[in-house]
């Protein structure tokens, strides 16, 4: 296994589909803050305003996928606002019952901004770099996803089976979602400058084959200059590469790893604590 799926083998990235919208007229909403999890939607059709909590209001139009990595708070809506109200009250008033499409009552088909909302979890006490380099919100648009046609296809499915509502149509969309965020990552370079050199990093052949070799055997007494062998480089160009890439020493980073995996079996497993220093 590469490391980079490693990392989400361990912090257990679930996809979660909540519904699709079909707002039409003046409408807005505030979906909560969300702990240890990204926040999605994505505009099937129309245009709509998205604002994150500290941040300037962003225009979306039809096509752009819009993520919230961190789960901050964020308002939704036909226009620029710093306030709407809350998602739950929305909810509530659109008598929503978690099968259909969440609409606001007003009909026009020709005005309707339709959505599909969503968000990834994942196990965020574990924390890694890949996480920590995320920034507060991220737009890919049609435009930016032609260098990841994979991406494109995914959101096609996606729109498919939120759509026809097949039987089993939810677990596919919770699968597609899962990769859909893997893909995301590959597509936001200008946007998220210390994970595009986190992703390079682990596309490195020299540096892939070093953290490879932490993940496979992270009891390893492992040092700089044999991780240097395992990368095939010399000391201090692997250190300095690593550290340019990871934004921290292969030591470090492998310190970092253990303590992630040691949290993942305390909370996980049974086994003792003898056992798992």
């Amino acid at each position: 296994m590469d490391a980079v799926s490693d990392v989400f083998d361990l912090l257990q990235l679930r996809g979660t589909f909540y519904f699709r919208t079909d707002f039409s007229g003046s409408w807005g909403t505030t979906v909560p803050k969300l702990g240890y999890a990204a926040r999605f939607h994505y505009v099937v059709r129309g245009e709509c305003w998205a604002k994150v909590e500290g941040q300037a209001p962003v225009r979306l139009s039809a096509g752009d996928f819009f993520m919230v990595p961190h789960g901050a708070s964020h308002v939704l809506s036909d226009r620029p606002i710093d306030d709407a109200p809350p998602l739950e009250t929305v909810l509530r008033s659109a008598g929503y019952d978690g099968r259909h499409v969440l609409s606001n009552g007003v009909h026009d088909s020709e005005a309707s901004t339709q959505l599909i909302c969503g968000h990834f979890d994942f196990d965020g006490e574990l924390g890694h770099p890949l996480l920590r380099a995320l920034p507060a919100a991220i737009v890919i648009t049609p435009q930016q996803r032609h260098k990841r046609p994979w991406l494109e296809r995914i959101l096609e499915l996606l729109v498919v089976n939120v759509f026809n509502d097949y039987p089993g149509s939810v677990a596919a969309v919770t699968r597609l979602s899962e990769i859909l965020f893997i893909e995301c990552l590959h597509c936001i370079d200008a946007q998220a400058p210390q994970l595009s050199e986190l992703m390079r990093g682990f596309s490195d052949p020299h540096l892939a084959r070093a953290l490879a070799a932490m993940h496979h055997e992270p009891n390893r007494a492992w040092e700089v200059g044999t991780l240097a062998r395992e990368a095939g480089m010399s000391r201090t160009r692997f250190a300095n590469e690593f550290q340019h890439a990871f934004g921290q020493g292969p030591i470090a980073y492998l310190t970092e790893w253990r303590l992630q995996r040691a949290a993942a079996q305390l909370r996980r497993t049974n086994q003792r604590i003898a056992d798992i220093a």
